[in-house]
């Protein structure tokens, strides 16, 4: 089964949602592909809606733009991920670095140099330049128009206004919406977007969209699933990069003051990883309470408050646990930076996970993303109501 506006108006309109989570996004590829493995060889999107944010963001864009043939889209993915290095996501050589901690240690050491103040730990240059060749956005509204998608959105922070806002492109029905600091802007996807969604907060630049400058999309989504009902979803697909069992051992030792790569990697947790789980635990029990109240008081057109059914993989494994076995692979700069402020070791890994744009790294997610969802082989199949006959 694929989606077709022209089908029936009792297919329903699934949604993928992919988080971010930097380097950890390489596990939803291989969710992805363990669901490309499942269906025919030409067909072509699963997904009618796509949300993603920060580097789900690019995952979600990928397949939106290739959405003619599903696994070629996730083929392309697999291809680049698991052959990543850090000096294609930002620069990591002697050179670069050196200047931009040279920047900061002038900035302070001067109380600020006014416009020439710098605005970020790493330049990301490098990713502008791999991913501009690869994406043809203009596929996006071709997909649209040929009923192969609905709506592909992208989330990013704006640091103006502090709304998250989502950035959509799809059928001409679906209206703006701007709810407390969740707004939603149609639009043409373009690589802005994706760099915007992506810009994790001092780390990365922020990118200017419009009159605005946006910086990494989970910032201030308190809602991650708002954007795909909003957009009309019916079921929602989400792919998580925490594991349920994201905890050290809580094995009792004596206390150490945490280090600032654990307080860093804490802060990102938090801001990737924790308002996924809030907001399905809240559509569950909206789901429960709608099973109390008969049909005929909920409004027909009613687009938020409706049973939506949701299924979601996560992590088997602690990706911090992966993480801090190929921490070595890092450019030795990035790694003196990073045993500096206490990140190359235990909890310290969690930073790194997010920065860790390796091939070995990204392919042992991307395997242990496979291997995840293939255990639940027929509950996938049964919830996107795959058809191999």
């Amino acid at each position: 089964m694929w989606w077709n506006r022209n089908r029936s108006q009792n297919t329903p309109k699934i949604a993928l949602i992919l988080s971010g989570g930097g380097a950890r996004a390489a596990y939803q590829v291989g969710v992805l592909q363990a669901i490309a493995d499942l269906v025919p060889k030409d067909t072509p999107n699963l997904f009618p809606i796509v949300c993603g944010t920060s580097a789900g963001a690019i995952n979600a864009a990928a397949i939106a733009i290739f959405a003619q043939h599903f696994r070629e889209a996730i083929w392309r993915l697999v291809h680049v991920w698991a052959n990543f290095h850090v000096t294609q996501v930002f620069r990591a050589d002697s050179l670069g670095l050196t200047k931009s901690g040279l920047h900061w240690l002038a900035a302070i050491l001067a109380g600020g140099l006014g416009k020439r103040n710098p605005v970020s730990l790493l330049d990301r240059t490098p990713l502008f330049q791999l991913l501009g060749p690869r994406l043809p956005f203009e596929n996006i509204q071709k997909n649209i128009d040929a009923d192969l998608l609905h709506a592909l959105s992208i989330t990013a922070s704006s640091y103006q206004t502090g709304h998250s806002v989502a950035f959509y492109q799809g059928v001409e029905d679906i209206a703006p919406w701007h709810k407390s600091n969740n707004v939603g802007v149609p639009t043409s996807i373009k690589l802005n977007h994706l760099m915007g969604s992506s810009s994790i907060p001092f780390l990365f630049e922020a990118v200017q969209i419009g009159q605005q400058f946006y910086g990494d999309g989970s910032m201030r989504q308190t809602n991650p699933l708002s954007p795909a009902m909003r957009l009309g979803a019916d079921k929602t697909f989400v792919i998580g990069v925490k594991a349920e069992s994201d905890a050290e051992d809580t094995k009792e030792q004596p206390a150490a003051y945490p280090t600032l790569g654990q307080i860093g990697g804490q802060v990102l947790d938090s801001i990737f990883l924790d308002n996924m789980d809030l907001d399905l635990e809240l559509m569950q029990g909206i789901n429960h309470t709608l099973k109390q109240i008969p049909e005929r008081h909920i409004p027909e057109d009613s687009r938020i408050v409706r049973k939506v059914e949701s299924m979601s993989i996560s992590p088997s494994q602690d990706i911090f646990r992966i993480a801090a076995k190929h921490t070595h692979l890092l450019p030795k700069q990035v790694r003196f930076i990073l045993k500096g402020v206490g990140a190359s070791g235990g909890r310290g890994a969690n930073l790194i996970s997010y920065l860790l744009f390796e091939k070995a790294f990204c392919r042992e997610l991307i395997t242990l993303g496979y291997s995840d969802s293939m255990n639940r082989k027929e509950e996938i199949i049964d919830f996107l109501e795959i058809n191999n006959e």
